[in-house]
């Protein structure tokens, strides 16, 4: 069954509906696979084999009843650890949710059940998805499957490293600053960040409630436009989810884009960005023109400011949001009981790591009286400046092409600096800060190691990115890649 590890979801879908492959045989292929790199790999903070050979044999049980299977049926999933799963241990990455079990299942778990694919654990993350290495874990570093002494990026490195080792054909994460897209990059797998509002946060545990969004990944564009229609719709469960309709996204993939017109973005060559890196790039736009697309230079003059913006809002909107953690209700509880106060401090300290705790004081002190207007207010109007920079480029450009991230996987512990740390979600914040989707797919390898191209598009246009997307994979063998384990 080892062979099945390296089928792509799409044709492991396909044949699982035709009765070639069992689902059984497709979740106990994943099983073995993770079993045999996981003490290496570390993606994983919980696997649930038991739950997942169950939901399989339901399928086959329908298959063999002649009943019509659901688009994704039998098909191995991972969830980035801060989705909440019925029954299943939930931890967002963090000591002080290590005994959290949710009684519900949010939207996109439900989604999933829904299409027939079946998650077989829950993979590591940044604490709370705040980093950009996995190295902010409660409980263990991920390594990156092409050299296990580097990370796999963040915050959704578990699911990328998961992906990119042939444990599970697709994942979910969650992206609020580039955490799809850079550890994709860094895995060389593909990564999506759908628009804000494409993809119900319902039951995913927040960081910054205006910037995170749920998205996919595969080992190509076509297994990611699988999942992102699995996944994708309105929900009345979530106030910011949008009522907009839901086309088939794997349908456009294969489409020409001969005539699209492409803008590159000065500012993301600029410092920082690696050399090597910037080089691959460029040789990824030369054959996006030889496929018969236009590209040309152009500028988003906000962009030099939205590293500062971002790093105001995302720690205001965490210091709301982790206000709830108090030992009180659920999670960590402080054996060392000291009245209400005190409890919930020590539950806090105990409970909370560095990164965490430092990211809730910078958040609180933006957000406290005599400093709201000089930092968050300001910080939110350049956010609506770098999102008026990309409306009047896609009034000239049908997207826009960037690196994913300026350098290929750096060593564990090497960024000591935080600064130099948050250096690496440079080329997809703004992203985030104008709510629009984007696409990272791998584009070449530096020293051995993947290099990530980064695809933006307008507002619910994922269908644009996909064709682009796809018609470069598929000119190239870059997706072909994979960890020698």
């Amino acid at each position: 069954m080892s062979e099945l590890i390296h089928l792509s979801a799409l044709d492991l879908r396909d044949k699982i509906a035709n009765g070639a492959v069992s689902a059984r045989e497709a979740v106990t292929a994943s099983l073995q696979r993770i079993e045999a790199v996981e003490s290496r790999v570390r993606a994983f903070i919980t696997v649930t084999g038991e739950q997942a050979l169950a939901q399989a044999d339901k399928i086959d049980a329908m298959r063999s009843a002649g009943e019509t299977l659901p688009p994704l049926a039998g098909v191995p999933v991972a969830l980035k650890d801060n989705m909440c799963t019925r029954g299943v241990l939930t931890t967002a990455g963090s000591k002080i949710l290590h005994n959290f079990i949710p009684p519900y299942n949010g939207t996109v778990v439900s989604r999933l059940v829904e299409s027939g694919a079946i998650s077989v654990g829950k993979t590591n993350l940044d604490e709370f998805a705040m980093g950009s290495s996995t190295e902010n874990s409660g409980f263990h570093t991920t390594a990156n499957p092409y050299d296990l002494s580097r990370v796999p990026g963040g915050s959704s490195g578990g699911s990328a490293a998961a992906v990119a080792a042939l444990e599970t054909p697709l994942a979910l994460g969650s992206d609020t600053g580039g955490s799809i897209r850079q550890p994709a990059s860094l895995c060389g797998v593909v990564g999506l960040k759908p628009t804000y509002g494409r993809v119900s946060r319902y039951g995913l545990i927040a960081y910054a409630s205006s910037l995170d969004q749920i998205g996919p990944f595969g080992r190509t564009v076509k297994d990611c436009a699988l999942l992102l229609n699995a996944i994708s719709g309105h929900d009345p469960m979530d106030s910011t989810s949008t009522d907009v309709p839901v086309p088939d996204f794997a349908a456009t993939c294969g489409e020409s884009i001969k005539g699209m017109k492409i803008g590159i973005p000065t500012e993301y060559f600029g410092a920082g960005v690696s050399a090597e890196v910037a080089a691959a790039v460029r040789t990824a736009i030369a054959q996006l023109t030889a496929l018969g697309a236009e590209a040309e230079e152009c500028s988003l003059p906000s962009t030099e400011y939205a590293l500062a913006s971002y790093y105001i809002i995302a720690p205001a909107e965490c210091s709301s949001n982790l206000a709830r953690f108090d030992g009180v209700k659920y999670g960590l509880r402080s054996s060392e009981l000291a009245g209400h106060i005190g409890l919930t401090e020590k539950s806090r300290d105990e409970g909370f790591g560095r990164e965490v705790k430092q990211r809730i004081m910078i958040g609180t002190y933006t957000l406290s009286a005599g400093y709201y207007d000089a930092y968050y207010k300001r910080a939110q109007q350049v956010r609506t400046l770098i999102r008026k920079d990309f409306e009047r480029a896609f009034e000239k450009y049908d997207l826009l092409v960037t690196p994913t991230a300026p350098g290929p996987a750096f060593k564990v512990g090497e960024k000591a600096d935080p600064l130099e740390m948050k250096l690496a979600d440079i080329c997809t914040i703004p992203v985030n800060m104008a709510g629009l989707p984007a696409i990272s797919v791998p584009c070449g390898m530096v020293d051995g190691l993947p290099v990530g191209l980064q695809i933006i598009g307008k507002a619910y246009d994922e269908c644009t990115l996909f064709r682009l997307a796809h018609a470069y994979e598929q000119s190239t063998g870059w997706h072909k890649n994979s960890p020698v384990l």
